[in-house]
């Protein structure tokens, strides 16, 4: 009953953007606005509900490219993250063997930014990065910026890289995944945060 009460506001969800998508701009303009309350009523309920269907996941990916295409970009970049980091749990939970469902998306849980009265978590297990036989034949070294999103216990769940440099990004970016850190408390409750971290390739 749960999984189809799921795939009900997916289907809702997927319905409205096939309205608003394949509409021409100027019908757009002039009757968008019920499409997009359908639109944004079944995606607020999408949201709460634990992403056990993959349809999930395609829909949020819909509405973000929805978004974006309206240059509203703050949504468009909540709704990719949080696509992003379910993702990634789920990919850590099938490889831990656990079936259980994902969490749901839920936008007050949304990963908050390091600072103010939110400290950086302490850093517990490090990695180094594999510095990639290419880089060092083409005398490539420099630092990688990466942004990374650091669930409730502490794990790195997503990474991507703010500042390239080329040949040493993936292996920057694989060091990451692997980092640990302490679980960040706000209001005495361990919370995921986004932190921009850095890793440096020197040559001998």
């Amino acid at each position: 009953m749960a999984r189809r009460r799921v795939f009900g506001a997916a289907a809702a969800v997927a319905a409205a953007l096939v309205m608003v998508l394949a509409a021409p701009v100027s019908a757009q303009q002039q009757a968008g606005s019920q499409e997009q309350a359908l639109l944004e009523r079944a995606a607020a309920e999408l949201l709460q509900r634990p992403a056990q269907d993959p349809q999930q996941i395609v829909v949020l990916l819909d509405l973000a490219r929805m978004y974006l295409e309206q240059g509203r970009l703050d949504e468009a970049d909540r709704i990719l993250r949080q696509a992003s980091v379910a993702i990634a749990q789920a990919r850590a939970r099938a490889a831990r063997g656990d079936t259980r469902p994902t969490v749901a998306f839920d936008p007050a849980n949304a990963p908050v930014r390091v600072g103010g009265d939110i400290k950086e978590p302490t850093k517990i297990r490090d990695v180094r990065p594999v510095y990639p036989q290419e880089a060092q034949d083409a005398r490539v070294q420099g630092i990688v910026i990466i942004e990374a999103v650091i669930d409730e216990l502490g794990s790195v769940v997503d990474a991507r890289v703010l500042r390239s440099v080329p040949l040493l990004d993936e292996a920057a970016v694989d060091a990451v995944r692997q980092w640990k850190f302490t679980p960040t408390l706000l209001n005495n409750e361990p919370v995921s945060v986004i932190m921009t971290v850095t890793v440096n390739f020197t040559l001998n």
